[in-house]
């Protein structure tokens, strides 16, 4: 992981609602949902996001979780305040982030693609794990592993209500399949209410590991682990707690 955030985490995060709005996570939380198990009966269930980012995604789990949404961004935090202002939110290091607390549920979405080596995925996995309390739930969403991974683009972007826009080109390419890690390079135009457009380009840094090894850490850190297809075509790891797990 780099010390530093993405530029799209930092000085152009403002731009973020409209990249990835809420809107675009219907589905997604539709999908998710039935996979995170039961909730406990006579209390509100809790869920601890690990790299929540803007809390789009979460915007859709807070009315059927009472939410902890953390991120290494404090400018990602702020965006995810004003979509989530009654969620707790929590600047923190997914992969040494300790609250002293237990959830329902720990869940970490697209964010673990930031880890690019094994023992970032593995520190990550141990927060998630010892968040967990006893027969709860531990998703992890990468946007590939190494048996799904496919070079390619994507593009959108939504204008607002003031006169701003936001288009964006993504391309995801691998220069080194022998290594752990992949590019994605965004290339944004940047429409500001006066009209004025700026164009920026931002590389990303992801990583890139084969499910067995997943599987196999999440096993390391005490969790009980199965891998399935969501419905987007994209693995999805469930976890549960073994009788004990890593600390």
């Amino acid at each position: 992981m780099s010390a530093a955030p993405p530029r799209f985490y930092d000085e152009l995060a403002h731009w973020w609602p409209l990249f990835s709005p809420p809107p675009e996570y219907v589905e997604e939380a539709e999908d998710l949902l039935p996979r995170l198990g039961p909730r406990p009966e006579g209390r509100r269930a809790t869920l601890l996001e690990l790299g929540a980012g803007g809390g789009s995604l979460a915007s859709h789990l807070k009315h059927h979780y009472q939410l902890t949404l953390t991120d290494l961004s404090p400018a990602m935090l702020a965006v995810s305040r004003d979509v989530n202002p009654e969620c707790e939110h929590i600047a923190g290091d997914m992969r040494s982030l300790r609250l002293g607390r237990m959830f329902d549920v720990v869940l970490i979405h697209d964010a673990i693609m930031y880890a690019i080596q094994p023992e970032d995925v593995r520190a990550t996995l141990r927060t998630a794990a010892v968040h967990c309390r006893a027969g709860g739930t531990v998703a992890v969403l990468p946007d590939y592993v190494r048996e799904t991974f496919e070079a390619g683009t994507d593009h959108g972007g939504h204008d607002a209500e003031d006169g701003r826009g936001f288009r964006y080109l993504e391309w995801h390419w691998d220069p080194d399949p022998s290594d752990c890690t992949y590019l994605v390079d965004y290339a944004f135009l940047l429409r500001e209410a006066d009209g004025a457009v700026t164009v920026e380009h931002d590389r990303h840094v992801e990583g890139l590991f084969p499910r067995a090894d997943w599987l196999r850490w999440l096993g390391e850190v005490g969790l009980s682990a199965e891998s399935a297809m969501d419905g987007f075509g994209r693995d999805i790891f469930i976890a549960r707690h073994r009788e004990t797990s890593a600390s």
